[in-house]
């Protein structure tokens, strides 16, 4: 697995805290010093809970699950968003609807209403029959549930995992991912506290190029997990029809030799009858 460099993490501004008196205490194993009323983050913590992370998000993307990402924070909205579609991921970058989790049933009846309503759209002959004010307020709705469902349309099933930007922005996304049991993986600054995810990633989530570059490693991971499952499926594919042939194979040799056997016992009682024929004839000319 590809792993970041040190100089990348301080070139990305990673390193860099909130104000000294925003902090939150739990934070304190991942502070290395304070500078200018600024705390610095310790970035060999940094390396080696990305480096955690990673192993963790590649094994659930290899398992064939799934992982949510939520970033509703303008500056890491649109690299977010760009890399969960690139991975075909769940995401959300607006506004977290609450319930979005623990209240799934509601959220896939909502889903399947934007669907419904992008087919009615989209078929001419039922959008002619629409009235304009109609058309236009089925529209609108498109575009509401788009905006704020847009991200988890593809989703059938509750993710396997949550990748978050900001701790404390996205509470109740962690709220429900601990209600429901699924692990949290985050970016936690010095105004979060650590605790409340499984998997937190000490860094500067306020900084453009430090949410890109994290968030870019771990779509990396994810990649990896993903090619490493596409191998296994092929390993399996093979492994079956590899066998499917033994199996082919050892019924043939099961069936030969037992087949030899049968056959001669068949030849032997064809000759016996033969005889026993040419005996009885002898003796009718005989007795003649």
């Amino acid at each position: 697995m590809a792993q970041l460099e040190y100089k990348e993490l301080l070139d990305a501004g990673v390193h860099f805290g909130h104000l000294t008196r925003k902090w939150d205490p739990k934070m304190a194993p991942y502070i290395f010093m304070e500078k200018n009323g600024i705390h610095i983050i310790d970035l060999n913590k940094t390396l080696a809970c990305l480096e955690d992370a990673q192993e963790v998000v590649k094994g659930i993307v290899r398992s064939g699950r799934k992982i949510m990402f939520v970033a509703t924070k303008k500056q890491a909205q649109e690299i977010v968003a760009e890399e969960a579609r690139r991975l075909k991921m769940p995401y959300v970058t607006e506004r977290w609807l609450g319930g979005m989790l623990t209240n799934f049933a509601t959220i896939k009846k909502s889903l399947k209403k934007l669907q419904n309503v992008e087919r009615m759209l989209k078929d001419e002959a039922t959008a002619k029959n629409i009235a304009k004010r109609e058309r236009l307020m089925l529209d609108r709705e498109r575009i509401k549930l788009d905006r704020l469902l847009g991200g988890v349309a593809d989703l059938s099933r509750l993710p396997a995992a949550l990748f978050v930007v900001d701790v404390k922005r996205e509470h109740l996304a962690v709220s429900e991912a601990h209600r429901l049991g699924i692990p949290v993986i985050a970016i936690c600054d010095t105004n979060s506290n650590p605790e409340a995810v499984e998997y937190p990633i000490p860094g500067n989530d306020d900084a453009y190029k430090s949410v890109a570059l994290i968030t870019l490693a771990i779509g990396k991971a994810i990649e990896e997990g993903i090619m490493e499952r596409k191998v296994d499926k092929d390993n399996a594919a093979l492994q079956d029809e590899e066998d499917a042939k033994r199996a082919v194979d050892e019924a043939r040799a099961i069936i030969s030799p037992a087949a030899a056997p049968v056959a001669v016992a068949d030849v032997e009682a064809v000759e016996e009858a033969i005889e026993e024929v040419d005996a009885a004839s002898t003796e009718d000319e005989a007795a003649v």
